[in-house]
């Protein structure tokens, strides 16, 4: 489920009497500093300890059995999930499986933990704020890849590539191939005619993949979109899409790693 379709639903939660609503997020990303002995488990486990504490000296059994209930159900999920640990951990729960929201997520949070009548949401208004369905569009010359990504994760990638001879975009179908980028051997001759041709076509041949990177964007619902690629093609393709562009990234990135894209697009 989508992060503002759970928002949405979590915004209405009120629980009442000892039947509380859990929330976590945890910070469990290996580039931090403060995270290079694995102090996320100690923060987790001093966390869970503090809640157990409060409600033993309130000497709320019921509400102490809720929250045992919780936190068995949240180590469980640690536990299974630990070798797929990215960035951090967010959980929203109640005794009750009323409410029961765990993700692993791709983006740094601040450790928060409550244990309190409604879910605290901050967080996680910000981190879908910040990192919304998004397409990063790839180009170079006469290829092109899109990137689908949400909450800063891949969700899915798909390439095309002009049949120059055609003058038919295609999605590609396996490896890259080698020279790809001309889509033409390896002498110089055809470099040069591949290259004189690209000048001559650039605007044609851009104005009809614009459609199908318009409907892309359309069917997977993207809230924001970045070209990236040289910038002659960059702008030029930009300009034929029908979709609006948040930004140009005048960057040729096309045979990087997604993870190295999305770091040049969200900073």
């Amino acid at each position: 489920m989508a992060i503002n379709e759970k928002l949405k639903e979590l915004e209405n939660v009120r629980m009442e009497g000892s039947n509380k609503v859990f929330t976590m997020y945890l910070n469990t990303d290996p580039a931090d500093p403060d995270q290079q002995g694995g102090e996320w488990k100690i923060h987790f486990k001093n966390g869970m300890r503090n809640f157990e504490s409060y409600l033993k000296e309130a000497n709320d059994k019921e509400e102490l059995k809720n929250f045992q209930l919780v936190k068995n159900k949240v180590e469980k999920f640690i536990k299974e999930n630990e070798q797929q640990q990215l960035k951090g951990i967010i959980v929203f729960a109640t005794a009750d499986e009323v409410v029961w929201y765990a993700d692993i997520v791709q983006m740094r949070v601040e450790n928060e933990f409550y244990w309190q009548e409604t879910p605290e949401l901050n967080q996680l208004k910000q981190i879908e704020e910040t990192y919304p369905k998004t397409g990063i569009i790839l180009v170079q010359q006469n290829e092109i890849k899109v990137i689908d990504s949400y909450l800063n994760q891949v969700e899915e990638t798909l390439s095309y590539e002009l049949d120059v001879e055609e003058e038919t975009w295609r999605i590609m179908q396996g490896p890259r191939k080698a020279n790809s980028a001309t889509g033409l051997g390896s002498s110089n001759i055809q470099k040069d005619n591949f290259e004189a041709r690209y000048e001559a076509n650039q605007q044609r041949w851009y104005k009809s993949i614009a459609p199908k990177l318009d409907k892309q964007a359309k069917d997977r619902k993207w809230e924001k979109i970045f070209v990236v690629g040289e910038p002659s093609a960059s702008k030029e393709l930009s300009n034929q899409m029908n979709k609006q562009v948040d930004e140009v990234i005048q960057k040729n990135m096309l045979d990087h790693e997604e993870t190295k894209v999305m770091k040049e697009v969200f900073g």
